[in-house]
């Protein structure tokens, strides 16, 4: 971070604002707070000195520096119901509390508006959204829901929307897979293993989102492949079990083995029967899907 950027991010505010300050950019904290007792205008107050493990991810839809860093900001604060729906957001007075420029502060709202979170209209200003309207396969959005108030919903949403995507995609990427994809396919499954028994668990995750992405590319549904991105926003969320990938276990991994084999045997049934068996690893999930028959 340059001199000029570390500056505007830990300058002092006045004693006596009561408001959150710029070096607080990056430490919002989800308020528990009931929705019946945010009332009244935005309040930028309640900030805590840790922010959890919520936005550690740098997007492209986020920006990097002052401006990712408002853009997480402002989502987080918006997504936890801190700033509810209807809401005037003015940007001379975000700007102002968090030391950011006019520009900084019109790119943050930008995004936030391409996520659907806020609407700008002449003679009306910008505000916020209601929940109806927002973009809720966006991967921050994503990521803020699973970190706050909502996070149980999002959690169960994210495995029942992946019940439904992930064994569909296995069973068409049966009769599309090509031999170097496959390949691919097993080489993570290697990394998986090896990684799992040296107990490094961020490179079984890395090889874990490239398998199921991978997966969805060649299942040959152009619909399919966009919603790729929820798959691996739902992997990237972590701090409970959703699905049996969020921890790494020799049935997971025998679970990523079948798809592999059935995958190249062509077999559709077997490849979305495998997929079904390790969304429904750990018990947590079987109360949100139902486990699969045998036939």
């Amino acid at each position: 971070m340059s001199t000029l950027a570390h500056t505007m991010m830990t300058a002092a505010r006045p004693a006596d604002s009561g408001l959150t300050g710029p070096g607080d950019l990056d430490r919002y904290h989800y308020a528990e707070a009931p929705m019946a007792d945010r009332v009244g205008a935005p309040s930028w107050e309640g900030t805590e000195p840790e922010l959890g493990r919520v936005g550690r991810r740098a997007t492209g839809s986020r920006g990097r520096g002052l401006h990712g860093q408002l853009v997480q900001q402002l989502g987080q604060m918006i997504v936890s119901g801190d700033l509810g729906a209807d809401r005037p957001l003015v940007p001379e007075e975000i700007g102002q509390r968090f030391e950011v420029s006019r520009t900084v502060v019109r790119e943050s709202l930008r995004v936030l508006e391409a996520k659907g979170l806020v609407s700008a209209r002449p003679n009306v200003g910008t505000r916020v959204r209601p929940v109806s309207d927002w973009n809720l396969l966006d991967p921050d959005i994503i990521e803020w829901r699973a970190f706050g108030p909502q996070r149980d919903d999002q959690r169960r949403e994210l495995s029942e929307l992946r019940w439904t995507i992930e064994p569909l995609a296995a069973r068409l990427a049966a009769g599309h897979g090509r031999e170097e994809v496959q390949q691919r396919l097993s080489d993570m499954v290697e990394i998986m293993s090896h990684s799992m028994a040296q107990g490094d668990a961020l490179t079984y995750s890395r090889a874990d989102n490239e398998f199921h992405g991978l997966l969805i590319q060649i299942a040959g549904n152009r619909m399919l492949e966009h919603l790729s991105g929820i798959v691996s926003a739902a992997l990237q969320v972590s701090g409970g079990p959703v699905t049996g990938c969020d921890r790494p276990n020799e049935a997971s991994l025998a679970h990523h083995a079948r798809i592999v084999d059935a995958l190249g045997t062509g077999d559709g049934a077997a490849a979305e029967s495998a997929m079904r068996q390790l969304l429904t690893v750990h018990p947590e999930v079987e109360r949100v899907v139902p486990a699969p028959r045998e036939h």
